[in-house]
């Protein structure tokens, strides 16, 4: 029988890196298949990143100040895509004018498109009822928080949706939506 020499076992370097490249491999597997199902579970945030956008129509179409105005009359609240392309109300002031912040309307308690209803003077989601002021303000739940605000700036006749910032100016608190 031939003896073998300590040249002919394999190092332990050999083996422990082995043993780190399978473990790396099926860690790195595992995550990969973990992360969505994480992410799934991680709360949304309404509202839009901290860059404005331009204001688009239903169709996509860049908004312009004079073209909603001149189908809007005053009181109007209609829907244009906001931020993160959400769907973001534009109030039109009297005097043909649009108002300088925007209400986004997705409902806080489950995320449904909560519609103006005109005869009540409120937003009522059809989803489980929580109502809105005309402002967004929640006044009867179950949603826990008003509708996130955007600022509406007009440049060069452009309708732009920023983000909101500042203090909330319904309920002096600071915007939970960043």
């Amino acid at each position: 029988m031939t003896q073998m020499s300590p040249s002919d076992v394999p190092s332990m370097g050999r083996r422990q890196f082995m043993n780190l490249l399978t473990f790396g491999t099926a860690t790195g597997v595992a995550l990969g298949a973990l992360y969505p199902v994480a992410n799934f579970f991680m709360p949304l945030r309404a509202g839009g990143g901290t860059g404005g956008t331009t204001a688009k129509d239903e169709l996509g179409n860049a908004v312009t100040a004079t073209g909603w105005l001149s189908s809007h009359p005053s009181g109007d609240r209609s829907l244009v895509q906001g931020l993160k392309g959400d769907p973001t109300y534009l109030i039109v002031d009297g005097d043909e004018a649009i108002g300088n912040f925007g209400i986004n309307a997705i409902c806080t308690h489950l995320g449904c498109v909560v519609p103006w209803n005109s005869g009540a003077n409120k937003y009522i989601c059809p989803c489980h009822g929580s109502q809105y002021d005309a402002n967004g303000k929640v006044v009867r739940g179950p949603a826990p928080l008003s509708l996130a605000l955007t600022h509406i700036d007009i440049k060069d006749d452009n309708v732009f949706v920023s983000q909101w910032t500042e203090t909330d100016f319904r309920t002096g608190d600071k915007p939970w939506w960043l």
